[in-house]
């Protein structure tokens, strides 16, 4: 059974963080200190928007000392989400400012 509930604030926040540039792969870290989230709720967001099919997901090889890093990025249909949300909140913006116009 598939849930149809909106995404967090949380979620919103790192589709916007990856759909700034969205070819780029990024690392969990890096989205973790621009979306201001801490790891134990940054990563099932990504978890979950990859089984949904909105990111890709690649291992980066370990270098030296550093372990191997999961990267990161929007896919086509990752991009469209990104779009469509951003429509419907600049849709119910306008629609606020309408109505506080319309009370005025």
């Amino acid at each position: 059974m598939q849930r149809n509930r909106p995404p967090s604030p949380q979620t919103v926040n790192v589709l916007r963080a990856l759909a700034a540039d969205p070819a780029r792969w990024r690392y969990g870290y890096d989205l973790a200190s621009e979306v201001h989230l801490k790891s134990g709720s940054l990563y099932p967001i990504l978890v979950r928007l990859a089984d949904r099919g909105l990111l890709e997901t690649s291992w980066e090889p370990g270098v030296g000392s550093r372990p191997p890093r999961h990267l990161y990025r929007l896919t086509g249909a990752g991009r469209e989400f990104v779009a469509v949300l951003t429509a419907e909140q600049r849709d119910r913006s306008a629609a606020r400012s309408r109505r506080r116009l319309s009370e005025a």
